[in-house]
């Protein structure tokens, strides 16, 4: 590296009084997208200050500095001093240089066109009615067919058919704004229960599909897993959510126990270790035998007793002792009614 560009990266300009421009933490992939609109301008604006940098992008100069920092050590593929972006900050203004690359506009090959229309019609199918996700995927489309007639087309099937007609009707729902009637399995109380729902957004998360809607039975905003809906109906009722439901930061975990729910932990054997994966957990320790012990948070105790008695004895309650006695003495009350009837 030369002594050039190590002078630049050690003299940058002097610290000032700063004033925070965000209160919220920043994600690595919102700094990227920003870090990519901050090179193309740069190199549009050889000489211009730290501070109009700053107030371009609406961050404080000491954010831009902390930028220019990892553009100091970013790249194109090899890494040497040949492909890594010329940064210099020294007096207070900003000049960049050996990043051409990185700014010029995107130019994506036949395959790199197809899995990009294919990742977003799997995004759109996420993101069920997505006006954003189908804008970009028409821009697409038109360039691909431009550049190779008839091409642009892809037929995706993210739908495995278990779940078809329930998807169908939760969709037609949400494009007709119309309340649903569910039938929904609720796995942490082992029961079904009927319920109205008006749908918000259908999502796809880790894999798994969710509906999210203002649940009229439970006056609040709730996740419900599409492969839990036993029967869904399209009700002729306005399904517009009410003001008051507000999305779920889709960053945050799905399933947010209360403050008051129980805190139970459980060991199961090898051929009950399932229960880790399929009941939502604070946490899970895999021994090498393939027993697990597991950390749940239950609302009702009633859901761990009947689970330990229905896996018999593939699964104990560790703690709380009180819920390990209330499940034994309900255990040794069966037995006993058993011996009654022989």
């Amino acid at each position: 590296m030369s002594d050039k560009r190590m002078a630049g990266h050690r003299a940058s300009a002097p610290s000032s009084p700063r004033t925070t421009a965000r209160s919220t933490t920043e994600t690595a992939t919102q700094r990227l997208g920003r870090l990519l609109d901050l090179v193309p301008w740069l190199l549009r604006h050889q000489g211009v200050s730290i501070e109009e940098t700053a107030r371009e992008f609406g961050l404080t100069p000491a954010q831009i500095e902390s930028d220019l920092e990892l553009l100091f050590v970013c790249g194109t593929p090899g890494y040497t001093h040949a492909e890594l972006i010329d940064a210099q900050w020294d007096d207070g203004h900003i000049y960049l240089a050996n990043a051409d690359d990185i700014a010029a506009p995107m130019r994506l090959t036949r395959d790199e066109a197809v899995t990009l229309t294919a990742g977003l019609q799997a995004l759109g199918s996420t993101l069920v009615n997505s006006e954003v996700v189908e804008r970009t995927l028409e821009k697409l489309r038109k360039a691909t067919t431009a550049a190779d007639p008839g091409g642009g087309q892809i037929a995706l099937d993210l739908d495995d058919g278990s779940q078809h007609s329930v998807m169908t009707r939760l969709k037609e729902a949400l494009a007709a704004r119309r309340r649903v009637h569910l039938t929904y399995y609720v796995a942490t109380r082992d029961e079904t229960t009927e319920r109205d729902v008006d749908i918000m957004r259908i999502v796809n998360l880790d894999g798994q599909w969710y509906l999210e809607g203002w649940c009229h039975r439970a006056h609040g905003v709730r996740f419900f897993r599409v492969d839990r809906i036993e029967a869904a109906s399209v009700l002729d009722m306005d399904g517009t959510p009410p003001p008051e439901a507000t999305p779920r930061d889709l960053d945050d975990e799905i399933f947010v126990p209360s403050e008051s729910d129980l805190s139970v932990v459980l060991e199961a054997a090898p051929q009950a270790a399932w229960i880790a994966d399929y009941y939502p957990n604070e946490g899970v320790v895999r021994n090498a035998d393939g027993s697990v012990r597991v950390t749940l948070k239950v609302a009702d105790p009633a859901l761990v007793r009947r689970l330990v008695l229905r896996l018999a004895g593939d699964v104990r309650v560790v703690s709380p002792s009180g819920l390990a006695s209330a499940v034994a003495d309900e255990a040794r009350a069966a037995l006993d009614a058993y011996g009654e009837m022989g």
